[in-house]
């Protein structure tokens, strides 16, 4: 199905300022609808949930409707949707309520390739618990994570594994489902961060295997909070520390204080509007899945485009290499500060940050230090003239002098 970009820029009101965005992956621009949503839900009546009131029902609407929203995006369970400030603090929530159940001679398994959001949580809860960490390493050369770089690290003492969706540095979409089989054979659980991933493919947590999955709105279209999809049966599970009137019942025992209704019912937006980047029928599931399909051919295009401009530029070095990526390229420039080039292109402005973006432990692993490069993402927005500004601006930029 084709997919009409144009049609789609005319969404977001921010495209007007004339910027090209290649940050996405950092947070996307909002669409109209989206902002809409939140608006009217602050100055509509509401107030704490309930069936009584007509304010309190439309509190209750939103939070239920969201659940479901996000269960569609995700092929999810919707009574194992929780809602939260962002997929960062989910995780250490949900990391310590795991936790509460290891010990020495428990062993935790990372990814060197990983947003140190699905790191750092783990690796701090399995040390107060007195467990091992052991690490998943990636290829440098071709930023592949496969099966066996996780595989050869499980033990029968394995708990669980965290490992990325997809590389919000380089872009590398690991075998997940694959990797799923081995850890469940293994007897441990599997966390899987879908943050980067969520943005550009369909996605389906059952099919991947993934135990937990952490999301945040904002990546695809939405307001900044996060999500957290799991099986119900798995939350049953935990007890996390809660306030004593608060509801017991899951989602809810994860969800502290009142939710933000607002950024919920934004959340619900943004995903019709993910569901209606190309004309489709039947469910929202099934137009969700046509139109990621679609907005992924899309991007994946325009980042072979992209590819084959940038490796024309001399000096540039691209590190995102993996077969199966997202349209996320990492680059350095010989005897060059990506720096100074995210500073120079803002200038024309062209926005791509540069950075290690959280990803420490890749960047490093890459050889990049904590510096890391020039990122460069494609969002559902971004089209053919940006890509020329963009490569416009760089070889502007190599002409330079340093």
């Amino acid at each position: 199905m084709s997919y009409d970009v144009a049609a789609v820029r005319a969404l977001f009101p921010a495209l007007e300022a004339g910027a090209a965005h290649f940050d996405g992956p950092g947070g996307t621009q909002v669409p109209e609808p989206v902002a809409r949503a939140v608006a009217d839900t602050l100055t509509s009546p509401i107030a704490n949930r309930g069936r009584v009131t007509a304010a309190e029902r439309a509190a209750d609407d939103v939070v239920t409707g969201t659940r479901q929203a996000l269960a569609d995006l995700l092929g999810a369970d919707p009574r194992g949707i929780v809602f939260g400030r962002s997929a960062t603090e989910l995780t250490f929530a949900v990391s310590r309520a795991l936790a509460a159940g290891w010990g020495p001679g428990d062993e935790v398994v990372v990814s060197r390739l990983d947003h140190d959001a699905n790191i750092r949580p783990w690796v701090i809860a399995a040390e107060a618990a007195g467990a091992t960490v052991r690490w998943a390493a990636f290829d440098p050369a071709t930023g592949e994570l496969g099966v066996d770089d996780v595989a050869e690290v499980l033990t029968d003492r394995t708990r669980l594994v965290a490992v990325t969706g997809a590389s919000n540095l380089i872009g590398t979409r690991p075998p997940v489902a694959a990797i799923a089989e081995r850890v469940h054979a293994a007897g441990a659980l599997l966390a899987v961060d879908g943050v980067h991933l969520t943005a550009h493919a369909p996605v389906d947590v059952r099919a991947l295997g993934a135990d937990l999955y952490t999301c945040s709105p904002y990546k695809f279209l939405g307001p900044h909070c996060g999500v957290l999809a799991a099986d119900p049966p798995l939350l049953e599970t935990l007890r996390p520390a809660k306030l004593l009137p608060s509801s017991d019942d899951v989602p809810e025992r994860f969800e502290l204080g009142t939710l933000p209704y607002e950024l919920m019912a934004g959340t619900t937006a943004a995903i019709d509007v993910l569901a209606g980047l190309v004309p489709g029928s039947g469910s929202r599931r099934d137009r969700l899945v046509a139109a990621l399909t679609a907005l992924e051919e899309y991007e994946d295009g325009l980042r072979v485009r992209l590819e084959a401009e940038l490796a024309a530029l001399p000096g540039v070095r691209l590190w995102s290499r993996a077969a199966q990526r997202t349209p996320t390229l990492l680059l350095t420039f010989d005897g060059r500060d990506p720096a100074d080039a995210y500073r120079f292109l803002a200038e024309r402005g062209v926005n791509a940050p540069a950075g290690s973006f959280y990803a420490i432990e890749a960047s490093r692993w890459l050889g990049l230090g904590d510096t890391g490069g020039l990122r460069v993402g494609l969002a559902p927005y971004t089209d053919a003239d940006d890509v020329d500004r963009l490569v416009t601006g760089l070889r502007e930029w190599l002409a330079a002098r340093p």
